[in-house]
């Protein structure tokens, strides 16, 4: 997806958490960032962009969003368990109505057998329902799949929860 594209992904998912008079916080680790400025990016977006949290150390997942200890030890930071307690630590921290989370292996090193390159964990929390998790895998270089789990992210927010 390029730069227009997510703009105007972005754009949409704005206007539709306006309609609803929702607001939005994303937990980001491995897309750094990336998804709260391509929303920021949108003008007015502070009327359903909370904040942005990014927790790319296992400290600042714990300090700024409550992930425990206990499950970075266990799972550890790119896993199902952890884009959880982020999400929902993200929305509960700026009382946000959605939560996006995110953390992953973007490479070039770091990946496993288990958990290869480009392996990205998706964190979705909304008041009132059950928070979701899904893995994707993504092929490319670093920048690729940042940018494929930006905008994977930003798709699946729309598609679960903000298409009526």
């Amino acid at each position: 997806m390029n730069d227009n594209e997510l703009h105007q992904l972005s754009a949409d998912i704005g206007q539709r958490l306006l309609s609803q008079r929702a607001t939005l916080t994303t937990a980001e680790s491995c897309t750094g960032g990336w998804i709260a400025k391509v929303l920021t990016d949108i003008a007015g977006s502070s009327q359903w962009f909370e904040r942005g949290f990014v927790t790319y150390s296992n400290d600042a997942k714990q300090e700024l969003v409550g992930v425990t200890a206990a499950s970075l030890s266990r799972f550890g930071a790119v896993s199902e368990e952890v884009v959880r307690e982020m999400a929902e630590g993200a929305r509960d921290k700026a009382h946000a109505q959605y939560a996006i989370s995110v953390s992953g292996i973007a490479g070039p090193d770091g990946g496993t057998e288990e958990k290869p390159v480009g392996t990205v964990w998706f964190g979705f929390a909304a008041a009132g329902k059950t928070t979701e998790a899904q893995r994707q895998v993504f092929v490319g270089n670093r920048e690729a799949v940042r940018r494929q789990a930006t905008a994977w992210a930003l798709l699946r927010l729309r598609k679960q929860f903000l298409e009526k």
